[in-house]
């Protein structure tokens, strides 16, 4: 069965052999507190899962060692490209950037396990009409420009002041 399983890993997102060679697996733990960066910048709500039990599910909360016993598992696969060929920053940039989706990935499976009682036990159907909500409510509140007298008139960062980030991000 290992070997199954490991097959499977290996072509979770039908890489070639050249793919395969170059990839970077990582393992992500939902339950780890992370300081860097881009763990900041994202405002997911803060939930520390290792204090946090599903009322629906009775899991949780998920200690230290916690992958190693917890069953049953969830496995997903993410791939992530990054080729940034500018001279002289394109390493640095990527490197920032698979930062900033490492964090992202982070949040919103933690946040996923905190939810747990709010989409256990719902049918396929029931999630895509909550993903096609979701994605009807992110769309709305993409297209709202900041309005004078908003909270968020005059805080846009420039592009200049988002660049000069990019030193610290890792």
């Amino acid at each position: 069965m290992e070997t199954t399983l490991k097959l499977h890993y290996n072509q979770a997102h039908n890489l070639n052999s050249q793919q395969l060679a170059e990839r970077e697996v990582e393992i992500v733990d939902i339950a780890s507190v992370s300081r860097d960066y881009w763990s900041k910048v994202i405002t997911a709500p803060k939930v520390d899962l290792t204090t946090f039990k599903s009322q629906r599910t009775d899991r949780g909360p998920l200690l230290n060692g916690w992958m190693d016993s917890c069953r049953p598992v969830m496995t997903i696969y993410k791939l992530v490209i990054m080729d940034a060929p500018i001279w002289g920053l394109g390493e640095r940039l990527e490197d920032c950037l698979i930062a900033g989706e490492r964090a992202l990935f982070l949040a919103c499976h933690r946040m996923c396990f905190a939810w747990i009682d709010e989409w256990y036990g719902m049918t396929m159907e029931q999630i895509r009409e909550m993903e096609r909500h979701t994605d009807l409510l992110l769309k709305k509140t993409l297209k709202k420009a900041a309005k004078p007298g908003s909270k968020h008139e005059g805080k846009r960062k420039s592009l200049k002041d988002e660049i000069a980030v990019v030193g610290s991000c890792t």
